[in-house]
């Protein structure tokens, strides 16, 4: 699949803002929504965390990954951030035309 929605999740309203902005001004991203409040349990070192959070859910192109993945790290405070990337198997036209239109592509990176 050509495009994709890469989630993560991030510790609050500004971080995410901060990761979103950068991702779209150096193009890795078209678009990335931010879902304030997300309430998330899980497993961490051993014992279950309950905390509430932000989702980020980013669209970009299956090729810009590696690079997306390396921003958000880069800019991420946890030790080890939710990266993941889903297929977009169907869209708008026009709506996944646009995104191409918007970020960069793998040859010039």
């Amino acid at each position: 699949m050509q495009h994709i929605v890469v989630l993560s999740t991030v510790s609050n309203k500004e971080e995410a803002k901060k990761i979103a902005k950068v991702l779209v001004e150096v193009k890795l991203a078209a678009c990335v929504n931010i879902v304030d409040k997300v309430e998330s349990i899980y497993e961490w070192q051993g014992k279950i965390q309950e905390d509430s959070e932000v989702l980020m859910i980013i669209k970009t192109k299956n090729e810009l990954f590696e690079s997306v993945m390396k921003k958000i790290k880069e800019l991420h405070s946890y030790e080890v951030p939710e990266i993941v990337a889903l297929d977009i198997k169907q869209g708008s036209y026009d709506y996944l035309k646009w995104i191409d239109e918007v970020v960069k592509t793998s040859t010039n990176i």
